[in-house]
């Protein structure tokens, strides 16, 4: 055990060695593995800031039935008779709440912040409405119904307030897959510039590998230094996007906050956790060592 533990810290000395030889190469290769890490990071930062919010928003289908204004409390509360009707006769089962013109004034004034402008009008532009419910297995009726709650009497607006809460779900499912599709097409990217940068390297170093073979070197004590440098590439890289997206968040937040602010919430984007990054650490080494191990076995076997 003491030995392979001599043989790795070797290793990681003569790779530290190759990179002091030439740090200028090294950067740049850091640099170019930065930028291509850096664009699948920002994707996953987007999405994991995303993710609670639309986590957070109901999925169950909801139809909102706005009455006409001008029609007197008794006849709007009386429209809960010939929707429930309606509900029965197509099989539905939905929970119904009537919503007072006074209470969603209320509720806007606490909530929104514009109880200010509300009051500046002089009265109440709010119609009563109705709020139905429905179950996620009743979800392919939701235009059906709509259709029918429309041609009541005295009804005004019917909308459909959960279709837009699915497409936000659809379009979280399309960014992720090609999100996924987008880091392993970059992942090869990277894989190949470690490859073409270790090739390099071993073609350098030539003819120390020679004499080193001629001392009695085995394969796996050549290669491994190089796996080190493929590693630590890696690892550098993945490092220096994560700072570049970190450095990028300032600024964008400030954007985000004046256009958050104009629906009254305070969303901003978050670095990724501690542990996304650590995988991210991981499969950026991964890469780098994939990238260094092609190349050493493929250039070794050239030079023998």
């Amino acid at each position: 055990m003491l030995i392979w533990f001599r043989q790795h810290l070797f290793a990681l000395k003569s790779a530290l060695s190759h990179l002091r030889a030439s740090p200028g190469n090294f950067l740049f290769n850091v640099l170019v593995v930065a930028i291509t890490l850096a664009l699948p990071i920002a994707g996953l930062t987007l999405i994991e800031n995303i993710r609670p919010v639309s986590a957070q928003l109901s999925i169950e289908p909801e139809i909102s039935v706005f009455v006409n204004p001008a029609t007197p409390r008794a006849d709007a509360m009386a429209l809960s008779t010939p929707i429930k009707k309606i509900l029965k006769e197509a099989n539905i089962t939905a929970k119904l709440n009537f919503v007072t013109k006074d209470k969603a004034l209320a509720a806007m004034e606490e909530n929104s912040g514009l109880a200010e402008v509300l009051a500046t009008l002089g009265g109440n532009p709010l119609p009563d409405a109705y709020v139905l419910s429905l179950s996620n297995s009743d979800s392919h009726k939701v235009e059906t119904l709509a259709q029918q709650l429309k041609s009541l009497t005295n009804v005004d607006i019917v909308q459909v307030d959960s279709a837009w809460v699915k497409r936000l779900s659809a379009l979280m499912q399309v960014l992720q897959v090609s999100l996924l599709f987008l880091a392993i097409t970059l992942g090869l990217v990277v894989v190949v510039v470690i490859f073409n940068a270790t090739r390099l390297q071993v073609i350098s170093h030539q003819s120390e590998i020679s004499i080193a073979r001629l001392l009695g070197a085995t394969n796996s004590f050549i290669h491994k230094p190089y796996y080190y440098t493929g590693a630590l590439l890696g690892l550098l890289a993945a490092c220096a996007a994560m700072a570049i997206i970190a450095l990028s968040l300032g600024p964008l937040n400030q954007s985000i906050a004046k256009f958050a602010k104009l629906y009254a919430s305070e969303f901003r984007l978050m670095p990724l956790g501690v542990f996304p990054s650590l995988i991210l650490l991981a499969l950026s080494m991964l890469l780098g060592l994939c990238g260094a191990f092609f190349s050493v076995r493929r250039q070794l076997a050239r030079i023998n």
